[in-house]
């Protein structure tokens, strides 16, 4: 089952779930017009085939004490296997790192970096993300605002 299989009933289920995922069945067979049981069984295979991953709670960082997010480009000193299994392997247990990504570009991995304040992220910086074996240079941004959120584009 692909993308292409999926009607405007389908559709409507994953947005309804997107925005509240603790919608009861009633509830949501309700939003999309369709009854209970067919709506359950459309969920079901949704999730079985892999549109619907899980669910989670949205937390907000600001309020559990980590306001500050910075983005961070590392460059690698070689771009082979090892040096990325290892890069990734370390990034994958600082709990600081809520996002990595495998680039293209002048620049290897990009990651956002949630910490308290600027002295927490020095101490990230300097005492973990620059004792990792290859890291060549890093590059930090500082978002002053996000302009946009979304968990995932519908097509």
């Amino acid at each position: 089952m692909n993308s292409s299989d999926l009607d405007s009933i389908d559709h409507s289920i994953i947005r309804e779930l997107q925005h509240d995922a603790r919608l009861t069945l009633q509830e949501l067979s309700g939003r999309v017009n369709l009854s209970p049981s067919p709506c359950a069984r459309r969920v079901r295979i949704l999730e079985e085939n892999g549109f619907i991953r899980g669910y989670h709670a949205e937390v907000d960082e600001a309020r559990m004490g980590f306001p500050f997010s910075v983005f961070v480009s590392v460059k690698l000193d070689h771009q082979v296997d090892d040096r990325l299994q290892a890069f990734e392997q370390a990034v994958a247990k600082y709990e600081e790192v809520l996002d990595c990504w495998l680039m293209t570009g002048s620049r290897d991995y990009l990651l956002r970096v949630a910490v308290a304040d600027l002295v927490e992220f020095e101490h990230f910086l300097t005492r973990r993300l620059t004792k990792v074996p290859g890291v060549a240079a890093i590059e930090s941004s500082i978002p002053i605002r996000r302009v946009k959120r979304a968990f995932s584009r519908l097509a």
